[in-house]
């Protein structure tokens, strides 16, 4: 004691500030921040990827009638088990391995509290002591913000814009060591809106294998596909190299909000198993939370609705009142809608975008709900870099726009086309007026 004041013996665990650094969330709310409260004019959201608020991203109404009779089933109030409920489990392994030349168990499952959950699980079982892991730029910041707290090495290969978003090969070969433990891929791309194409994904597994690395595949937006490239899980080449797939139905099905999402191992081999990578998966979910027990039911017998192949398996594996509404009232109809809709204003963005002298797009977005677009500061008078086109866009115009620093290129914007087609007209109309009004004046 000094003075009388006493000397506490806590303080806050300063590494969270430093794992947190830039993430998107914060990034924000600095933006958002800025818009004028007096302006009568909407803000439009073109910063983040939860179309969820406008009417037409609406979710089914069999994914709301199957919650609604799980709850009222009064069967699902008690806790998860650790991995999560096995009929949950054993419908997104029958999901998934339609998709697949080999079929999954659901011991291959674990449900998680969204894909984010899963992604701390993943890099947390793989820090051990001088390991590092590598990562894609640009890519999704909260892997290098969880990287940090566990104290995983980062290194960074890029995307060519030049190569549709590619991966650098020749990067991932000369980056990884006797210490790296894996590398992320998220396909189709967060931030870039690019599917990779089969033959690309064959030399991602054959150039892992021979770095005896694992892929972690980020596949949240995983069928949310709608240019020239179908969408391939990386689970496919599961036999050439260990795969753990990250998934969710935040995106597919428009609900970000119910937090349920899954890790899954693509093993045909167990290797994961024999090098511990399972048992340390299960070890991480026995000291975390999990999906509530309803949604995860809800959300596994919405899923199994969704592919007439697997209905007779889920009649086996379930008893209860959503199953007889999900296989009256669930059809194709809902995805094609979403996608219909993210095709059309995908199109709509780059058309504008193509209007305005200072961003351009090297790469038509082909899936998920994203595009990257690269500014040309030259041709813009009073604005420094990414962070103030973006901050004085919302404070003159009410549109929120990512900065690319967020997700790892600086001097870039990631903009959302995952919203109703007007209201991205009407968006991307005073993006336009914005650029022009700081446009530099010829001398």
């Amino acid at each position: 004691m000094k003075n009388g004041t006493k000397r506490w013996g806590f303080v806050a665990n300063q590494e969270l500030n430093t794992a947190s650094g830039i993430t998107v969330r914060g990034v924000l709310n600095m933006v958002m921040a800025a818009v004028d409260p007096e302006d009568p004019r909407s803000t439009i959201p073109l910063g983040h990827g939860d179309p969820s608020k406008f009417p037409c991203f609406r979710t089914s109404e069999v994914a709301e009638d199957a919650i609604v009779e799980a709850v009222r089933s009064a069967k699902f109030n008690h806790y998860s088990p650790t991995v999560g409920i096995l009929p949950a489990r054993r419908a997104i392994a029958e999901y998934l391995s339609l998709d697949l030349p080999y079929k999954l168990s659901p011991d291959d499952v674990f449900l998680t509290l969204g894909a984010t959950q899963a992604i701390e699980i993943s890099l947390t079982v793989l820090a051990r002591p001088g390991a590092n892991i590598l990562l894609p730029r640009p890519g999704f910041p909260y892997y290098e913000a969880r990287a940090a707290f566990s104290h995983l090495e980062v290194r960074h290969f890029d995307l060519l814009p030049e190569k549709g978003w590619e991966i650098d090969l020749d990067a991932v070969e000369a980056l990884a060591d006797e210490n790296t433990a894996a590398m992320v891929i998220i396909n189709p791309g967060n931030p870039c809106g690019n599917v990779f194409s089969y033959q690309h994904l064959e030399k991602v597994a054959e150039t892992a294998k021979k770095r005896g690395i694992l892929v972690i595949a980020d596949e949240v937006y995983d069928h949310l596909a709608f240019g020239s490239k179908p969408f391939v899980p990386m689970g496919i080449f599961g036999s050439t190299v260990p795969v753990l797939t990250i998934g969710s139905i935040s995106k597919r099905w428009i609900v970000p909000g119910w937090r349920v999402g899954w890790l899954v191992t693509s093993d045909p081999s167990e290797i994961l198993k024999k090098t511990k990578i399972v048992d340390g998966i299960k070890g991480c979910l026995n000291i975390s939370s999990d999906p509530v027990t309803f949604i995860q039911l809800g959300c596994s017998i919405t899923t199994w609705a969704t592919r007439v192949q697997i209905l007779e398996t889920a009649s086996m594996c379930l008893q209860g009142g959503a199953l007889p509404q999900i296989l009256e009232k669930t059809n194709k109809d809902f995805f094609r809608k979403i996608i219909n809709i993210l095709r059309q204003s995908s199109d709509i963005c780059y058309e504008k975008i193509k209007e305005i002298d200072c961003i351009t797009c090297p790469q038509k977005p082909e899936g998920s709900m994203f595009l990257m677009v690269k500014l040309n500061l030259s041709l813009l008078e009073d604005i420094n870099d990414d962070i103030d086109f973006c901050y004085k866009l919302a404070k003159e115009e009410c549109v929120i726009v990512l900065p690319g620093i967020a997700v790892g290129i600086k001097n870039w914007l990631r903009i959302t086309f995952a919203v109703e087609p007007a209201s991205l007209e009407e968006a991307m109309g005073r993006i336009k007026s914005f650029c022009q009004r700081h446009a530099k004046r010829p001398q």
